[in-house]
């Protein structure tokens, strides 16, 4: 396996802007923070940064003169093969292959308003796969995603309460969280009796638009011995095409993350069991419990009492989950905040650990040495 990319490239360095809600501050200016905060981290100088992979939202044609970046090698993405990740997957790719040395990711949202609904005199349209979900007003994600939970449920007995454990686990993990937007404790009763969205998704099981931006710093392998912080190895990468519409599998509720997580496992020697610490998407509470199942770190249709009592996923758990808080409570990052956590937790700086033990107020796993994102 000595064609692979991954251990070609580290993660070398990575960056977080200020976080909020409604914060009037530019997407541009978000971007600097979070991409300078990265540079740095990375013990480089904008001048070293010669790629740039993002997904569309702030460009690199703005980013890099305002940061002082020359002539930079582009990624060409196709979202369709790795999804939010597809910009880090490309920069380790590109690295690898000598495009670039260093290369500097970021993913920038800022809060979104509108709707779907059609004005007043306009005729609704549809096009593609969704036209079926919105003649029935499945409008959203929500609507999307809670039919796989209802079908989850169904198949396997899942309640709603399992659901609300991890919910109660991510804003537990929040409050140790100086960023996190969500920080005050919430309980299994504030969880059920939370605003309904779409069955069976109340309020806490969406997660929390922000203003913010997390950049990371991808590097050649060489870097890892020049970083001021520990350099994050790279142990595998796994993918899969986005086929079908949400509801289109014969397996459905599963998703792509069933085909991801085997690709993910084919390419690497480390399997479930050497999992120290996950941070896996949670847009909504389901896509988590789907996440554990496809990546075997629990069984199929066990999600539900593998988190239940927030036992096994607390910090000090077999499996901590979501440790920073998770989109539910600290801010939808579009999976960028999960990366951000891991190499965190990684590197050791996520809370002070002392003896072996975390001390009161830090979220720090005790040695991790093998994190999962997803």
């Amino acid at each position: 396996m000595t064609d692979r990319a991954e251990p070609k490239a580290v993660i070398s360095g990575i960056g977080i802007s200020a976080i909020g809600r409604r914060t009037g501050t530019s997407a541009l200016d978000l971007t600097e923070q979070s991409a300078a905060a990265a540079i740095a981290d990375a013990g480089l100088t904008a001048a070293d940064i010669d790629g740039i992979a993002t997904m569309g939202d702030t460009l690199p044609t703005e980013i890099a003169p305002r940061l002082g970046i020359g002539d930079v090698w582009l990624s060409e993405l196709d979202l369709g093969q790795g999804g939010l990740l597809a910009p880090v997957m490309a920069a380790i790719e590109g690295v690898a292959a000598g495009e670039a040395r260093h290369v500097l990711v970021y993913r920038t949202v800022k809060m979104m308003g509108g709707s779907v609904m059609p004005q007043d005199g306009e005729a609704p349209q549809a096009l593609g796969e969704m036209a079926p979900l919105i003649t029935y007003h499945a409008y959203s994600a929500a609507n999307w995603l809670a039919m796989h939970a209802r079908r989850h449920m169904y198949l396997y007995g899942t309640t709603k309460e399992q659901l609300g454990w991890l919910a109660v686990n991510s804003r537990r993990n929040a409050g140790l969280n100086e960023r996190a937007v969500y920080r005050e404790p919430i309980t299994l009763d504030d969880y059920l009796s939370a605003r309904p969205v779409s069955d069976p998704f109340g309020l806490l099981d969406c997660d929390v638009p922000i203003d913010g931006s997390i950049a990371v710093v991808v590097s050649i392998a060489e870097h890892a011995s020049n970083t001021p912080h520990p350099a994050v190895r790279v142990a595998a990468l796994g993918r899969a095409p986005l086929f079908g519409g949400w509801d289109r599998r014969a397996d459905y509720p599963n998703m792509a993350s069933v085909e991801a997580a085997r690709d993910l496992w084919s390419r690497t020697d480390l399997g479930p069991r050497d999992v120290d610490v996950a941070e896996l998407y949670d847009g909504f509470t389901f896509l988590t419990f789907a996440w554990l199942e496809a990546l075997g770190l629990c069984g199929v249709g066990e999600a539900g009492p593998f988190v239940e009592g927030g036992t096994r996923i607390a910090l000090d758990g077999e499996l901590p989950l979501n440790t920073y808080g998770g989109q539910l409570s600290a801010g939808r990052m579009h999976g960028y905040w999960v990366l951000h956590e891991a190499c965190l937790q990684l590197r050791g700086e996520a809370g002070a650990v002392s003896g072996g033990e975390r001390e009161a107020g830090g979220r720090q796993v005790v040695d991790p040495e093998v994190a999962l994102v997803s």
